[in-house]
């Protein structure tokens, strides 16, 4: 190297080192000034305050997922996204009694067309049409009390931004940024939709959910592989339920049974609530004591006692289509409690971090077999979940060719250490990463709900890079030969319907 290129690089070195060494002093000191707050009914609230900008950032993190469903009932959770911003008693309605009154009559309508329906071959289509069609006029009656939007309206015009709901397999997340001189409209309206749940428009929303899983599973090969990959690898646990949940399950869910989910999972003692912005501290606990300590508490659910057993040999799946080939190769994992996650997230980083990566050269520059490629260590959390491997082959090449050289490149971290400047440089991204998580207020009032929620400890938000840093070559060598093994593993591939034997 010329010397006039080692010089350069010693002053970005040293740049970078002091830049490090400023951003780490300000996330130790972030963690020193976060508040935790535990109301008597269970609740928790994270607070941090930021005076940088008069805005503020809220995030109600929900201890519930698609993992806690269960046959019949798959893709409950993702219901509740749908339902969140549809308004309260007070917000959202024109006639709260004469709406009430009518959601009973969609209830009714409702119950009386599942009861036949679920009669199943000795069904009377003629009492069922006639039940959907006085059901469908219930909901037209309903809808004429509803001001659908007036919630968001609520929101948007006191200057909200980012207004937003998420499903997972482990937690349903709502979002939401507001000036810091609306944090009392932000209490009163996500309290009270707590408190007093309407479940308004329920059954429209259910038409919407079902529309989404024709466009986004039924008639996309990729969502139709994904489904059946994950029913594939778990034969117990839930985590092999979709998250959207099966066509039929949500057909044939009811308002009730939502409502008495919610009742059991929605509850302060499974909810996390992180406010970081321009706020005073004393004022949002106080705020807080007065909104959110009007919930009843109630015991935090049991968790899931379901356990995967161990594989006791390779799945392997095949979904006929005239799309683009798509490979996914899954290895069962441990979750996110492990010992192990810091390295299974250092292995992802190595194979598949970017056009650098061990995969991206091998399949996609050198041997040119894949236009795309990567690993997503695990989407699930709470409970052994999968590590996933894709691939999509370039035209001319077969997901055998892709399958064949992704399990080369594990073979070589299984028999060959990974080099000291692999294992920095994985270090290295995991600070870059995580400090830049801490631009935003919403950034940061994530990851201390979700550490608090899925830890019991905000702290753990900042315990994950040194975990990382902590990760050797030799971790990296024992972890791959423990988990990427053939007995532990599913694959499913698209292949064209003319060549699927």
């Amino acid at each position: 190297m010329p010397k006039w290129q080692r010089c350069a690089t010693t002053l970005l070195g040293l740049a970078l080192l002091g830049s490090a060494a400023t951003a780490a002093q300000d996330y130790l000191d972030l963690k020193n000034r976060v508040s935790r707050h535990t109301l008597p009914n269970g609740l928790r609230v994270l607070i941090l305050e930021r005076h940088d900008a008069p805005v503020v950032s809220f995030v109600t993190w929900a201890d519930v997922g698609a993992v806690h469903e269960v046959k019949g009932i798959t893709g409950i959770s993702h219901i509740f996204e749908h339902l969140a911003f549809k308004g309260t008693r007070s917000v959202g309605t024109r006639d709260l009694a004469a709406e009430l009154e009518a959601m009973a009559a969609e209830d009714t309508t409702f119950y009386a067309w599942r009861h036949e329906y679920l009669k199943g071959a000795l069904a009377d289509t003629v009492r069922m049409r006639a039940l959907e069609q006085a059901h469908q006029r219930a909901v037209e009656e309903a809808r004429q009390y509803a001001v659908s939007g007036e919630f968001t309206q609520a929101i948007t015009q006191a200057g909200g931004t980012g207004l937003n709901a998420g499903t997972g397999y482990d937690e349903t997340v709502y979002v939401c940024n507001l000036p810091s001189n609306k944090i009392e409209l932000w209490m009163s309206l996500e309290s009270e939709r707590f408190l007093h749940p309407v479940l308004r428009e329920f059954y429209t929303e259910k038409q919407v959910i079902m529309e989404e899983r024709r466009m986004r599973t039924e008639s996309q090969p990729v969502g139709k592989l994904l489904e059946e990959f994950l029913t594939t690898a778990f034969k117990a646990h839930p985590y092999g339920e979709p998250v959207i949940g099966h066509m039929s399950d949500i057909q044939a869910t009811g308002r009730q049974e939502a409502a008495d989910y919610f009742r059991t999972h929605y509850i302060p003692a499974n909810l996390v609530l992180a406010i970081v912005g321009d706020v005073v501290t004393a004022d949002v606990v106080n705020m807080v004591d007065t909104y959110w300590g009007r919930l009843p508490g109630g015991a935090k659910p049991r968790p899931v006692v379901t356990v995967e057993p161990p594989q006791l040999g390779q799945k392997r799946i095949e979904v006929e289509d005239a799309m683009q080939p798509l490979l996914l190769i899954g290895y069962h994992r441990p979750d996110v409690y492990s010992v192990d996650a810091a390295v299974l997230s250092a292995i992802a980083d190595i194979l598949a971090g970017g056009r650098s990566s061990r995969l991206y050269e091998a399949l996609v520059k050198e041997q040119q077999i894949a236009l795309h490629v990567g690993a997503i260590p695990g989407w699930m959390e709470k409970y052994p979940g999968l590590y996933l491997f894709y691939a999509f082959p370039s035209q001319g090449h077969t997901t055998r060719e892709c399958e064949e050289a992704i399990l080369a490149e594990i073979e070589k971290i299984k028999q060959e250490p990974v080099t000291e400047e692999e294992v920095a440089a994985v270090k290295t991204r995991a600070r870059a990463a995580f400090l830049s998580g801490l631009a935003s207020n919403a950034g940061i009032a994530e990851q201390l709900a979700r550490a608090e929620s899925r830890f019991g400890d905000y702290r753990e938000m900042f315990r994950e890079v040194p975990k990382i840093e902590a990760v050797q070559a030799a971790d990296i060598q024992r972890v791959a030969n423990k988990i990427f093994v053939k007995r532990n593993s599913t694959v499913a591939v698209i292949v064209p319907p003319a060549k699927a034997d």
